[in-house]
């Protein structure tokens, strides 16, 4: 198996809403966008498969390693062979890839954020940076565009926090701040347990509510002049607001199931995006 073929075959066996974004690229960009994602995919899985947390953590640190390594001409791996000669192109430096196996580190020895300025730091890592990469290999032409992707990229993690609270409750894990907890009476055992109640679902509300403002602020973010070079990034918001109104309409029933949309209207939303050029 070629990189290339590597590389697309975990992006599209992940399932996730940000392949259906890259299908109506550029046959160069949705090459450089399919690798920086696999990329992606290869060091969270290290985490979200984790049964020893030191082993998770050597893979990391090996991933590291990896990527210097690349920088330095001599990639080992698949996804950074199938990455690298796209790198200078679409302005993917080192930093971004290490600032994202931060993050995954970050998973390991952090399972409570006890403010959201705290959170927010995790989500830099994880999500900003990756929104600042897609941006490039998007094609943006001012640096305004920056400043949008990094908060486009916040509101589509807060999106999968809301979306993963039960699953990551069953890992130990609670990514909604501390303090926002205590706020509305919710203590952290109840999330854990996977129980409901009224306080958890005004809890939720206000989840939803950060994270819906995020998006009227990153689109009003978005300069006109880039806005159909980022139509991608359009397509993810378009997405996962969707998803984030179903989960609200379901009453955030989020602790025992995980939300989702199907295939077909995933497509559709990334279609009518790339056919309207609006959300």
């Amino acid at each position: 198996m070629t990189p290339e073929h590597y590389v697309q075959q975990k992006a599209a066996a992940s399932g996730s809403s940000f392949y259906y974004a890259f299908l109506f690229l550029p046959k160069p960009r949705r090459a450089a966008i399919t690798a920086f994602y696999a990329f992606c995919r290869e060091v969270d899985d290290v985490v979200d498969e984790m049964v020893d947390p030191g082993v998770a953590s050597s893979k990391l640190a090996w991933w590291q390693a990896e990527v210097a390594q690349s920088f330095a001409g001599q990639p080992s791996h698949p996804v950074m062979q199938a990455l690298m000669p796209l790198t200078a192109d679409y302005k993917i430096e080192q930093r971004h890839l290490q600032a994202v196996i931060e993050g995954c580190q970050m998973d390991l020895s952090q399972t409570r954020y006890l403010d959201y300025p705290g959170l927010q730091r995790y989500c830099h890592l994880v999500a900003g940076v990756v929104g600042e990469v897609a941006a490039n290999i998007f094609g943006q032409t001012l640096v305004q565009t920056t400043v949008y992707a990094h908060k486009l990229g916040q509101a589509l993690q807060l999106t999968n926090i809301i979306r993963d609270v039960g699953e990551d409750a069953l890992r130990g894990r609670i990514y909604l701040p501390m303090n926002d907890l205590q706020q509305f009476d919710v203590k952290a055992h109840e999330i854990l347990k996977r129980t409901y109640s009224e306080r958890f679902t005004e809890l939720m509300k206000f989840q939803a509510r950060r994270a819906q403002d995020l998006y009227d602020e990153a689109l009003a973010l978005l300069p006109p002049a880039d806005r159909r070079a980022q139509k991608p990034g359009l397509m993810m918001a378009s997405i996962y607001r969707a998803l984030l109104t179903e989960i609200e309409r379901d009453n955030f029933q989020v602790l025992h199931q995980r939300v989702s949309l199907t295939p077909l209207r995933k497509l559709w939303l990334a279609w009518k995006v790339q056919a309207l050029g609006r959300i």
